[in-house]
């Protein structure tokens, strides 16, 4: 369980109170609106209304004591900026904010933010690539060039195990488990036997990955 400082309570700072929640962390959430805050607070361990350029504010929040600030401003690139550099001049651990854009995202880091997140780039990509194809149920991007897919079994597959198939050898990929009727199987052995109502999590770079698909 860490302490996080939540600063930032639109769609993406709600969205991530909620997750935080769910996971079990301590959150001070933050935000000048105080309709935002009021929405949040089932989801979070305290809150309070404030102006986060404000350093009088901030300096109140004991950010030194969180194990991890997250500025999840949206609507105002100048307040997440001045936030980030006041968090890190104030001495946070770690700063993690959103950006909209790749020159927001550069400022940020040269600026207070240890990281960045592009949540709207981020789910667009993740849509395209789902969406885009009939035999994908979920994707994760690892890096530029390896990805981790959720896929059906191919129909070809079925009655036939891993070692038979020779998976990693003529498809250059990596079962990472299989899940049939929402039981996971972590890692399958070489002679699991693949069932026509499976689907499989898959990992390896995107250009075998998207010729295997194809």
């Amino acid at each position: 369980m860490k302490s996080i400082l939540l600063i930032g309570l639109g769609r993406f700072g709600r969205h991530m109170a909620e997750k935080l929640h769910e996971l079990r962390h301590q959150v001070l959430a933050v935000d000048l609106d105080e309709n935002r805050v009021n929405e949040v607070l089932p989801f979070v361990t305290n809150a309070q209304i404030g102006d986060s350029t404000n350093e009088a504010f901030v300096s109140s929040l004991g950010v030194r004591n969180f194990d991890l600030c997250i500025v999840a401003i949206g609507d105002n690139f100048q307040s997440s900026l001045e936030t980030a550099a006041l968090l890190k001049d104030l001495g946070a651990k770690y700063v993690l904010a959103r950006a909209n854009r790749e020159v927001h995202a550069k400022f940020l880091l040269r600026n207070g933010a240890d990281s960045v997140v592009y949540p709207e780039q981020e789910m667009a990509v993740r849509t395209a690539v789902k969406y885009s194809s009939d035999n994908i149920f979920d994707y994760i991007e690892l890096t530029p060039n390896h990805s981790i897919y959720e896929i059906p079994v191919p129909a070809g597959w079925v009655g036939r195990t891993i070692v038979q198939l020779a998976v990693r050898t003529k498809y250059h990929i990596s079962i990472l488990a299989t899940k049939c009727r929402n039981q996971l199987e972590l890692l399958p052995k070489p002679d699991h036997l693949f069932q026509p109502d499976e689907t499989l999590i898959i990992m390896g770079e995107n250009k075998d990955i998207q010729r295997f698909l194809q």
